[in-house]
């Protein structure tokens, strides 16, 4: 682990960042890292190495990395569910598995009316056990990611998987690229990223459907990928150089500097206040002021 200097800014009133003025490079040497999660239990992270198919693991309570994983399916985003099991979304499988405790993989979704994802991207499991994720192609454009192939579905969706029958429905079917998403503390708001388009947009949730969908921010720089709420409610996205906060106003609020191209976040530690961040070939992380939402 090494230190890497940063430049911690807010630009608005509503947001006051304090903290470590300096970036921890938990490890560096992957290709293209995603889908950070922390598991609170165990005190560790598990994160995506895309390219290499893997699943890496930092143990914070001794700073040891590694290999959870190989070969992972070319994962991308992982979560968390409420019984603290591993939910990810595999590329070259093109499907959403759950890791159970005893080990094994179930896979809750790999096919839409009878037809192959793209290459799920990310994921969140909602309060009711709802599993909602995105499906870009990028796991099939090459080898480089996945399984390069030619797609099956017409267009690029964001999907439901039902907790009890396993059905899985379109629940917004209107991007080009859809990527990060994350719930509204009262869950009844769903925030999405799309990247081709540079920009997140926000919809209203009733149960297992989604209506509204307006535009509520620009991405403030580069391609916007992973988004994370803290306790306020605020947006917190990979974007391009570094990690946004936006206010659900649209309002951007602060900035994380970060030495690579930053594509997904989570929060974890014991007090959820450790930022870390997938960036390129490595991770970071960084204790601040900021305290994650509650799963």
């Amino acid at each position: 682990m090494d230190v890497v200097p940063t430049t911690v800014e807010s630009f608005d009133e509503r947001l006051t960042l304090f903290g470590d003025d300096f970036l921890e490079r938990l490890h560096t040497g992957c290709k293209w890292t995603e889908g950070p999660t922390y598991f609170p239990a165990g005190r560790y992270l598990l994160w995506s190495d895309i390219p290499n198919d893997r699943i890496l693991r930092w143990d914070e309570t001794t700073g040891q990395v590694g290999v959870f994983r190989q070969p992972a399916g070319y994962t991308n985003g992982h979560t968390v569910d409420a019984q603290g099991r591993l939910v990810s979304c595999e590329q070259g499988g093109r499907r959403v598995t759950r890791t159970e405790h005893d080990g094994s993989v179930t896979v809750l979704a790999d096919r839409f009316d009878g037809k192959r994802f793209n290459s799920p991207n990310d994921v969140v499991v909602a309060a009711d056990g709802g599993v909602w994720f995105t499906d870009p192609p990028y796991g099939i454009l090459s080898d480089y990611e996945g399984v390069r192939a030619e797609p099956e579905i017409d267009g690029c969706h964001v999907y439901r998987v039902d907790p009890t029958t396993g059905q899985v429905r379109v629940v917004a079917d209107d991007f080009e690229r859809p990527n990060g998403l994350a719930f509204s503390l009262d869950q009844k708001r769903l925030y999405v990223a799309d990247t081709r388009r540079r920009h997140f947009r926000v919809f209203d949730v009733d149960g297992d459907r989604l209506t509204g969908g307006a535009v509520v921010a620009e991405s403030p720089n580069g391609n916007p990928d992973g988004i994370r709420l803290d306790e306020e409610g605020r947006i917190w996205a990979a974007a391009g150089d570094g990690v946004y906060c936006l206010h659900p106003d649209g309002t951007v609020l602060g900035r994380i500097a970060v030495p690579e191209v930053v594509s997904n976040i989570c929060f974890g530690g014991p007090k959820r206040n450790r930022l870390f961040i997938a960036a390129t070939t490595s991770v970071y992380t960084l204790l601040f002021n900021v305290n994650g939402a509650r799963r």
